[in-house]
């Protein structure tokens, strides 16, 4: 399955065009690579999301073999492996 379909079925990024979005500019690797959108994922991949206010690192459970799936069934397509938190000081 495409990178920015998994990340738009699994709903860690709410729609495919910004998924692409954030491949194409560097936002997501995969196993410590920066990758296209169309890279093709599988089974234990490590994903490294650099959100705008946080930090996300997850290892690929599931591929689903569908293009929509539930909520519930989307959290259980990857493990949260790390999540950091970004603070914003204005002065």
């Amino acid at each position: 399955m495409r990178l920015d379909f998994y990340l738009k079925v699994s709903r860690l990024v709410v729609r495919r065009t910004q998924a692409k979005k954030m491949c194409d500019g560097g936002k997501v690797k995969v196993n410590g690579r920066v990758e296209k959108a169309s890279h093709d994922v599988k089974i234990g991949d490590i994903l490294q999301i650099d959100f705008l206010n946080r930090d996300l690192k997850v290892k690929i459970s599931t591929i689903p073999h569908v293009k929509n799936v539930s909520k519930k069934e989307a959290r259980e397509l990857y493990e949260i492996i790390e999540e950091k938190r970004k603070d914003f000081f204005i002065d």
